[in-house]
């Protein structure tokens, strides 16, 4: 394994590179050194380039859902071998603390999302996995990285949001957010069998796209309807029974409390960068419940069965790909929503 490789680094508010650094090594028994071969710039990341995470401390290694093959294990490591192709987790966890043993790996007391955030990330050839033996998932033969490249983080968060929203057979479902995170909670949301899903966008081109995915039934774009009125016509006048909220901002929010109905759920699973203020005075009377949260990343390997099924197929967001060299376009082109860029993938 050669000593250096090319890494994208964050060096501050709005200043990343595409630097030579060091090849990680292994720290701790139970890491794995892994060969990236797939990766994906996600909207964490654009959060933190923009400097919307302060406490991420320069200089540190980008990004956090990927795929590649295992080239150095530490002792402790029985799961994974060298040579095995694997998509990892965007949360390490331990299996052994209070939080892990109860499902809460979000928590980890020594893990949790770190990847580009913490420790360095998986925007480089190379990438140390801490707890490798929980967070690296062994890619079945007839899948490619790009199928299961989005179960390590977006796919685990939209599935974390539909289940949390508790959706029962014949529901109506709107999600807030029509975008990577926000479709791949439509897409689950199936899996539970609701009888309309509603999608909600200000990018028409992103409302089309859904539907015409099948992943939702009808797309409402705030510039053109009464949000809150137009879910309450389509849901016999009473409000959706849960509500998603993908996106991490007042607007989307604001709709999700206001459009679901009385004793509904919401459940957020968007990124906020700025506090709000939940209006108790006229919520509480609604007997509604608000799920939150990061997700665990616990449901992977049941992920990884329905894909291999041909149950789930998340590779449609995939609109861009280019190699490790020009992803400084990448974070311009994805953090900007141009080009109807979806998900930009990098290749290796």
């Amino acid at each position: 394994m050669k000593e250096t490789m090319k890494a994208l680094v964050y060096h501050g508010p709005e200043k990343i590179l595409l630097d030579e650094v060091p090849v990680p090594k292994l720290i701790k028994p139970d890491d794995a050194i892994v060969r990236v071969t797939t990766s994906t710039i996600c909207g964490t990341d654009i959060h933190i380039w923009h400097g919307g995470m302060p406490e991420v401390q320069p200089p540190r290694i980008l990004g956090h859902e990927f795929c590649g093959e295992i080239v150095e294990v530490g002792p402790a490591v029985r799961n994974v071998k060298v040579g095995d192709r694997v998509a990892v987790s965007c949360v390490t966890q331990c299996g052994e603390c209070f939080y892990c043993k109860r499902g809460t790996y979000s928590h980890c007391v020594t893990g949790s999302w770190i990847f580009g955030y913490m420790i360095d990330g998986c925007q480089a050839e190379y990438v140390r996995v801490p707890h490798a033996n929980l967070g690296c998932h062994i890619i079945p033969e007839n899948l490619t990285d790009e199928d299961v490249l989005f179960v390590g983080d977006i796919l685990s968060t939209g599935y974390f949001g539909a289940e949390n929203a508790r959706i029962e057979p014949g529901s109506v479902v709107a999600v807030m957010g029509s975008g990577p995170v926000g479709m791949c909670a439509m897409a689950t949301a199936r899996l539970f069998g609701p009888s309309k899903i509603i999608a909600v966008d200000t990018i028409q081109s992103r409302l089309d796209f859904v539907v015409k995915q099948g992943w939702a039934d009808i797309g409402l774009n705030p510039q053109d309807c009464d949000i809150v009125e137009e879910i309450k016509k389509l849901s016999h006048g009473r409000g959706a029974d849960a509500c998603i909220e993908a996106v991490g901002v007042t607007p989307t929010f604001k709709y999700a409390l206001e459009a679901v109905r009385p004793g509904g759920r919401v459940s957020v699973v968007g990124v906020f960068e700025k506090p709000f203020e939940l209006e108790m005075n006229r919520l509480w009377i609604k007997n509604i419940t608000i799920s939150m949260g990061l997700v665990n990343a616990n449901r992977i390997p049941e992920l990884i069965d329905l894909i291999s099924a041909g149950k789930l197929d998340m590779t449609p967001l995939i609109t861009h790909r280019a190699p490790l060299e020009d992803i400084l376009k990448g974070y311009d082109v994805f953090g900007g929503k141009k080009d109807n860029v979806i998900k930009w993938v990098v290749t290796y």
